[in-house]
């Protein structure tokens, strides 16, 4: 199905944004990969009849950032921890900064565009490219981000055993209203 030409309003009540990390290190086993949702979130996909012409921008609460569930690890990952790597996240990592993302080029066809522009996150900006698609009017996106590119360092524990991996991914998925 093409992206239809207009102004495209996602966010929470129409689509999910969430981060998928992994672990690394000599005791990655005793770690999670987790799936961590941001719920506070709009974006604006401005699609013209050429895709040149199209445009996207997404602003998030670094805060509403909330774990939705951990994969593997010695132990299943309980509410506290969930409470605690939240805390993490918004005290330590991304210290209540805003999340930005502003488009400066848009290619592509009708059912696939690619995108590049600047990331802002823990106040420092980035460029990011990513692809857009839509099949069935489910739109997806994935963006691959490394932390250390805007001064984060990943988050270990036990001397540097546990890591969580650098690059993580962005994912957007939902359906595609018309504007």
């Amino acid at each position: 199905m093409p992206i239809q030409p207009g102004t495209h309003k996602l966010g929470p009540d129409n689509a999910t944004l969430f981060v998928k990390t992994g672990r690394a290190g000599a005791a990655a086993k005793a770690g999670h990969d987790l799936v961590i949702d941001v719920t506070s979130w709009s974006a604006t996909l401005e699609v013209g009849e050429d895709p040149a012409q199209s445009s996207m921008e997404l602003d998030a609460d670094a805060g509403s950032l909330s774990v939705r569930e951990g994969k593997g690890g010695a132990k299943a990952l309980g509410e506290d921890d969930k409470t605690d790597i939240k805390k993490s996240i918004d005290e330590d990592i991304l210290k209540g900064g805003e999340i930005k993302f502003r488009s400066s080029e848009v290619t592509g066809s009708e059912d696939r565009l690619s995108v590049r522009g600047e990331l802002e996150l823990a106040g420092k900006s980035h460029p990011v490219s990513f692809e857009l698609s839509v099949a069935d009017g489910e739109l997806t996106a994935s963006a691959t981000v490394k932390q250390t590119d805007w001064g984060i360092k990943p988050y270990s524990a036990l001397f540097g055993a546990l890591k969580v991996k650098d690059e993580v991914e962005v994912v957007v998925q939902g359906e595609l209203p018309a504007g």
